[in-house]
C-alpha cells in the first residue's frame, strides 16, 4: 500500500479522477471492439469528443459571463461522466439530448451555485433536468458486467487517494440492505434484484466517481456517512411516490441538498499580502480575503490559481491553513522544490492582483471538545502547518491546555513557525521537543536534539502517553512510522488523529 500511495501522492485527485475517466472510456472502446459493449465505437468516441466540446464552449461562455475563474480539469471530467452514462449515439435526438445535457451541467456551476458556492453535482443535475423536462433519460450505461472490473479496480484507487472508503463502503452496504428490504416487502426476487444492482446498474460508478466528488459531499467524517446513508436508501430501482420513480441522478441531487444544508463551502477571494522565505525549502503565504472565513483551527482548504503551461498536477491544491481564526489574514506555508510543480512555481510568481479563490473548508484535524483532554502533537516537516493555526488560537484566547509537541524536521534551518511555538511554551506552558535527523551548528541549541522519533523517545519525552490524543502531522512516511511505534505502545487506532487532505 505505501508503493501504492507513494504513486498516487504524485498526482493530484482532480487528475487522477480525469485519468480514470479516460481509461474507462479507452476500456469501453477496446471491449466495444470485441464486440463485448452493445455500442460501437466510433459512437462512444464520438460522443465522448462531442460532450467535450460542447462542455467547454460552454464553460467558456458561462465564465466570461460571470467573470468567474475556471478549471478546465472540472470541465473534461464532467463531459467524460456525461459519456459514460448518457447512451452513445450519432443521431440528431442523440446529439440534442448530449448537447442538451452538456450545457446545463456547465450552466449549473454559475447558474445554480448559492452565494457562489457550488451546490450540485454537475452530471448528476443535468440529466435529471433533461429527464424532467424533455423525457431524456441517462441509461448509466457504464454499469455493466463488461465494465465492472474496471469500474471497480479504478475505483478503489481513486478512493485510497481521496479517503473516502468509509462513505463508500456505507453507501454500497446500505444501497444493497435498502434494494433487499425493497424487494422484500413488495414481494419481488431478491437475488436476482441484488445481482441485476451489482453487475448492470450505476451502483459502483455512482459510488466512485460522484458520490465522492468533494465540492458537492460533506467535508466531515460524520456528516458523510448521514449522506452516504441519505442517497443509498433513494438509490434502489423500487423508490417511487405514485407514478414517479427514482433515478441513481435524482438520488445523487437530493444528497446535495442534503450536504449544502449541513454546511458552507462559499468561494472567496484571497488577495496576496506578503510572501516569507521561512526555510531553505518553506515559504509563508499570507493573504486578504475579500470577506471573513469562518473555518477551526487545524483545517485545510481548496485553492485554485489558474497559470499558464498547467502540468499533469493541475490548478488545484489543498492546503492547511497556518493562521488561526483569529487573525484577520489567512495565511498557508507551503513546501518547495528543486522540481516544483507549474502551480508552485506561479505562486511564487503571483503578487497581489493575482486572483486566488478558496473554497470548500474542510476537515476534522481540529482540537477536541473538551479543554482536559491531554494531547500529544507530533508534526514532521511541513506538517507544523496545522499546529501553527490551533496554538495561535489558544494563545489568542488564551486558552491553556495539556498539550506536549514533538517537531521533527531534517535540519535545524528547517524548523519554522517557531516564534509561536516558544510563545506557546512561554504563556501556556507547550513543552515542545524538537528533533533533527542532520546535525548542525544550530542543533547546539539544547532545545533541539539529533535522532528519529522512536517509542523510547515518545515514552521520555511524555511519560503519560497512554492518557493523550495523539495528533500526526507530516509526510505519509513520518506518519506511517509514527503510527506503528504509536500502536507498539498500545494506543488505540481511537487515540490517533492524522491529517489528510486529497492531492497532498
Amino acid at each position: 500500500m505505501r508503493y501504492i500511495d507513494a504513486l498516487l501522492n504524485r498526482i493530484t485527485m482532480y487528475r487522477l479522477i480525469l485519468y480514470y475517466l479516460l481509461f474507462l472510456v479507452g476500456a469501453a472502446v477496446i471491449l466495444s471492439l470485441f464486440g463485448r459493449i452493445s455500442y460501437s465505437a466510433p459512437d462512444i468516441i464520438g460522443s465522448s469528443l462531442f460532450l467535450v466540446a460542447i462542455c467547454w464552449i460552454t464553460n467558456k461562455i458561462f465564465a466570461r459571463v460571470f467573470h468567474a475563474p475556471t478549471n478546465v480539469e472540472s470541465v473534461y471530467i464532467t463531459a467524460l461522466i456525461l459519456a459514460l452514462i448518457i447512451t452513445p449515439s450519432h443521431t440528431v435526438e442523440g446529439g440534442t439530448f448530449l448537447a442538451a445535457a452538456g450545457g446545463l451541467a456547465m450552466a449549473s456551476k454559475y447558474m445554480l451555485a448559492i452565494n457562489k458556492r457550488h451546490v450540485w453535482n454537475p452530471a448528476a443535475i443535468a440529466v435529471m433536468l433533461t429527464s424532467l423536462g424533455a423525457g431524456e433519460s441517462a441509461s448509466w450505461w457504464v454499469g455493466s458486467l463488461t465494465m465492472l472490473p474496471v469500474v471497480v479496480l479504478g475505483g478503489l484507487l481513486v478512493v485510497r487517494k481521496i479517503r473516502r472508503g468509509k462513505m463508500v463502503a456505507v453507501f454500497l452496504t446500505m444501497a444493497l440492505l435498502a434494494t433487499t428490504l425493497y424487494s422484500l416487502l413488495g414481494n419481488g426476487a431478491v437475488s436476482s434484484v441484488l445481482h441485476k444492482e451489482i453487475t448492470s446498474s450505476a451502483l459502483f460508478f455512482l459510488a466512485f466517481v460522484m458520490l465522492t466528488e468533494p465540492l458537492t459531499a460533506p467535508t466531515t467524517p460524520g456528516k458523510q456517512i448521514g449522506y452516504a446513508i441519505l442517497v443509498a436508501l433513494l438509490f434502489p430501482p423500487q423508490v417511487h411516490f405514485d407514478n414517479w420513480y427514482g433515478t441513481p441522478e435524482i438520488a445523487l441531487v437530493v444528497g446535495n441538498i442534503f450536504s449544502y444544508l449541513l454546511g458552507s463551502r462559499a468561494k472567496i477571494l484571497l488577495r496576496l499580502r506578503s510572501r516569507t522565505i521561512l526555510s531553505p525549502d518553506i515559504a509563508d503565504f499570507t493573504f486578504i480575503p475579500e470577506k471573513s472565513l469562518t473555518y477551526q483551527p487545524g483545517q485545510y482548504m481548496e485553492c485554485t490559481l489558474q497559470h499558464p503551461h498547467t502540468d499533469s498536477r493541475g490548478a488545484r491544491r489543498y492546503f492547511t491553513l497556518a493562521s488561526s481564526p483569529t487573525e484577520p489574514e489567512i495565511r498557508i506555508g507551503i513546501k518547495m522544490y528543486q522540481k516544483s510543480s507549474s502551480y508552485k512555481h506561479a505562486l511564487l510568481g503571483m503578487d497581489s492582483n493575482t486572483p486566488f479563490v478558496a473554497a470548500q473548508v474542510s476537515g476534522d484535524f481540529t482540537l477536541p471538545k473538551d479543554a482536559r483532554q491531554k494531547i500529544a502533537f507530533i508534526a514532521g516537516g511541513i506538517g507544523i502547518t496545522p499546529y501553527r493555526s490551533m496554538l495561535k488560537y489558544l494563545l489568542d484566547r488564551n486558552e491553556p491546555r495539556p498539550i506536549i509537541m514533538l517537531y521533527t524536521a531534517t535540519k535545524a534551518a528547517d524548523l519554522v513557525y517557531t516564534d509561536v511555538i516558544e510563545d506557546a511554551r512561554q504563556r501556556l506552558k507547550v513543552p515542545t521537543f524538537y528533533i533533527v535527523s542532520e546535525s548542525s551548528p544550530q542543533t547546539s541549541n539544547s532545545s533541539v536534539q539529533t535522532g528519529h522519533i522512536t517509542s523510547e523517545l515518545i515514552q521520555q519525552t511524555i511519560p503519560d502517553y497512554a492518557e493523550r490524543l495523539f495528533y500526526l502531522c507530516g509526510p505519509p512516511s513520518m506518519i506511517h512510522t509514527t503510527e506503528a511505534i504509536l500502536r507498539k505502545l498500545e494506543i488505540s487506532h481511537r487515540h490517533i488523529k492524522k491529517d489528510f487532505f486529497s492531492g497532498y
